[in-house]
């Protein structure tokens, strides 16, 4: 499937990344690294790298082909801003995705990260088709839920010990978008 970029603002462009983003990447999680760690499993070193991020880049362009992730990178005028992904797409009768997403710490507060989850969830919809998708957060992590009941998500439950964030196993709230009431294909 090809999707086109999705013009966020201010020349921030959400698109499909390309193998030469890896070196972009390693210095967007590098620049973010402080910002991301609370949020964020434990990553070795090797993943702060273009090398590191190839890897990364490899295995999600090759889940994008097979129809199982939408891997997107927020991409500004001289660097990304961040990341949005629809992962573990599943189809038939659940039709179903999960949504993981983060900006960089100098864009917070402008609204991209709302456009870019509002512009996922409009693909999942209108081009894969699927019905619903789930979201996640550390209990705490008030701005990335407020994102998601913008957003449209409802909170569906919590879910202890959910993931293993910071290195420690975390409480996560569960949050779910119908996206319609299409029967499945």
């Amino acid at each position: 499937m090809n999707l086109p970029p999705v013009p966020l603002a201010d020349g921030i462009t959400m698109r499909i990344p390309v193998p030469d983003d890896a070196e972009a990447l390693a210095d967007a999680y590098t620049r973010n690294r402080a910002h991301l760690r609370p949020t964020s499993p434990r990553r070795e070193e090797s993943f702060f790298t273009a090398d590191g991020q190839v890897a990364r880049l490899r295995d999600q362009l090759e889940q994008w082909e097979s129809g199982r992730m939408v891997p997107w990178v927020l991409a500004g005028a001289e660097r990304i801003l961040g990341t949005v992904a629809l992962s573990h797409i599943v189809l038939g009768p659940w039709r179903n995705a999960h949504l993981a997403y983060w900006l960089d710490a100098g864009h917070l507060g402008r609204g991209l990260t709302t456009l870019a989850v509002r512009s996922a969830c409009r693909v999942a919809d209108e081009q894969l088709g699927l019905h619903r998708i789930e979201a996640s957060t550390l209990v705490e992590n008030v701005p990335s839920q407020r994102v998601l009941l913008r957003c449209e998500f409802t909170r569906i439950g919590m879910a202890p010990d959910y993931l293993h964030i910071a290195g420690a196993w975390r409480d996560h709230l569960l949050f779910q978008r119908v996206l319609n009431d299409r029967p499945s294909a």
